[in-house]
């Protein structure tokens, strides 16, 4: 057992939160690498309900280290209030979160900056959540970004003067309010480096030491494969990389150093904001309200109603091949419950041809109709089910097409929104990925 990477396989909601927290008592540590709070990771366990955007979820368990990494942008503000909320909530994080100095900051000029794109954009928009997290690493590839390791340093100002230069006259171009000064801004960096205190630290060398005395680490990632800003569905992305390798970039781990890849998948597909969904459902089809009250298909982050369609097989086995997945977790297989027929798209045709990877023209990829596979509905309940064998054939019929399909094994399922409602499978492999610890979660 070593490191292993946790991320999404769709284009994010997948479920990972859950996934990571069920997970992390096999391990010391868990980092998140990249992104900032634009995500949303969602954890249930009894009658607690958690939402986390910055920390890392491994955090709910008393045991585990949190480490937000140096490829992550993070506004203080957003995390002091979260840390706060947990804080209030009876979860201690003295000394068990840590931020790397490497990380980015997300500054209220990036956020100002980002609703002023999207607003200009009118019905192009992008779909963003609207929290800077484009604008600052915009910042950060022009080498003008504020570093967490920053924020109290003698260089502050220059830097934010340099930020002003390039976003004040876009800002206000858009008829946007002015944004601060950088003067403005100098105070209230230093107090958020002084609020985070001793939680900030060399993050790279913390993790390079960890691996050297054998500790096991556990990579959350944020968002999903298919927003990639190399791989994903260009131009709507995010603005940072959700492969596997972005996992090594992002905490500054080597690949060989890494053991396995766990992608979540839905059941089903969803989507928030723009960009290509070959089998989402129409706004007329009375299927689409049903699963998403059934999935509560709603951000959480931005709290906007999720596109919804049927599992996308093809892009799904992309996404695997993509980040070399040692195994599946199938999240929300309980919302199908009341289905009379289930869809799976194996494919695509595009005018008179037919492909099994989703074009990379945002174009090409509106226009492919999905090649559906059906199979039928089971129409009983699933949910709270902890045994692969209590569940209906056609459930199971289904599952066994979604691992053929993606050509990975299922490993894990979940059928309700609660830590406590998973079904643990090919056990093999799990003692691969999670060694002697795979029993205690197991037992959990």
């Amino acid at each position: 057992m070593g490191q292993i990477i946790v991320l999404g396989l769709q284009w994010g909601d997948e479920g990972k939160g859950k996934i990571v927290d069920l997970l992390c008592p096999a391990f010391d540590a868990v980092v998140r690498y990249q992104g900032g709070n634009n995500a949303g990771h969602t954890v249930r366990f009894g009658e607690a309900h958690f939402a986390l955007h910055l920390v890392p979820s491994g955090i709910l368990r008393p045991s585990v280290t949190g480490v937000l990494g140096s490829g992550m942008v993070i506004a203080p503000d957003a995390l002091l209030e979260e840390i706060e909320a947990l804080e209030a909530r009876g979860v201690d994080t003295a000394g068990r979160l840590l931020v790397s100095e490497r990380a980015h900051t997300v500054l209220p000029t990036h956020r100002l900056l980002d609703q002023a794109r999207e607003e200009a954009r009118g019905s192009a928009k992008i779909g963003t959540t609207l929290r800077g997290i484009g604008p600052a690493y915009e910042m950060k590839a022009a080498r003008c970004g504020v570093r967490i390791g920053d924020l109290g340093s003698q260089r502050l100002l220059d830097v934010l003067r340099q930020q002003y230069q390039r976003i004040a006259g876009e800002i206000t171009a858009a008829g946007a309010p002015a944004p601060p000064k950088p003067s403005s801004l100098v105070a209230t960096c230093r107090a958020w480096a002084e609020a985070l205190g001793d939680r900030i630290c060399d993050a790279t060398a913390l993790l390079h030491r960890w691996v050297a005395e054998g500790r096991q680490i556990l990579f959350e990632g944020a968002q999903g494969a298919m927003l990639d800003l190399d791989h994903g569905t260009y131009p709507f992305v995010t603005s940072s990389s959700t492969t596997a390798a972005g996992a090594c970039v992002g905490a500054g781990i080597a690949p060989s150093a890494i053991d396995g890849v766990i992608g979540v998948v839905k059941a089903y597909t969803t989507r928030v904001g723009s960009g290509p969904f070959p089998t989402e459902l129409g706004e007329q089809d009375p299927l689409l309200a049903h699963l998403r009250q059934r999935g509560n298909e709603l951000g959480t982050t931005t709290g906007r109603p999720r596109r919804v369609g049927w599992l996308d097989a093809a892009l799904l086995r992309q996404a695997c091949t993509l980040n070399g997945v040692s195994a599946l977790a199938v999240t929300k297989l309980d919302v199908l419950d009341e289905l009379a027929e289930l869809r799976i798209a194996t494919g695509y045709r595009l005018g008179d041809r037919e492909c099994t990877t989703l074009p990379a023209d945002a174009a090409a990829a509106e226009a492919a109709e999905p090649i559906y596979q059906v199979f039928p509905g089971w129409q009983q309940t699933t949910a709270g089910t902890l045994c692969i064998r209590d569940l209906p054939s056609e459930a199971r019929a289904y599952l066994d097409a979604v691992e053929r399909l993606a050509g990975v094994p299922i490993v894990l399922l979940s059928t309700g929104p609660r830590r406590e409602e998973t079904v643990l499978l090919q056990h093999a492999v799990l003692r691969r990925l999670l060694g002697h610890r795979a029993r205690d979660i197991a037992e959990r």
